[in-house]
């Protein structure tokens, strides 16, 4: 697990978040620890290595 830092795209306030290298690809909602919106996290991984990261807003 390691941190990553990034901003919310609701509130942009910088957040941070820990991430599981071990899986791959994954995708799930985690709410802002700021706003408390909830924002779905993409992260890929190869390896130990984060590739790609997205974090997006949830369009209701």
């Amino acid at each position: 697990m390691f941190e990553h830092h990034f901003q919310c795209p609701y509130c942009w306030e910088d957040i941070s978040m820990l991430l599981d290298p071990s899986i791959r690809q994954q995708t799930y909602v985690e709410d802002c620890e700021v706003c408390c919106n909830p924002i779905e996290v993409t992260p890929r991984f190869e390896g130990e290595e984060l590739q790609e990261f997205r974090a997006e807003d949830i369009e209701q």
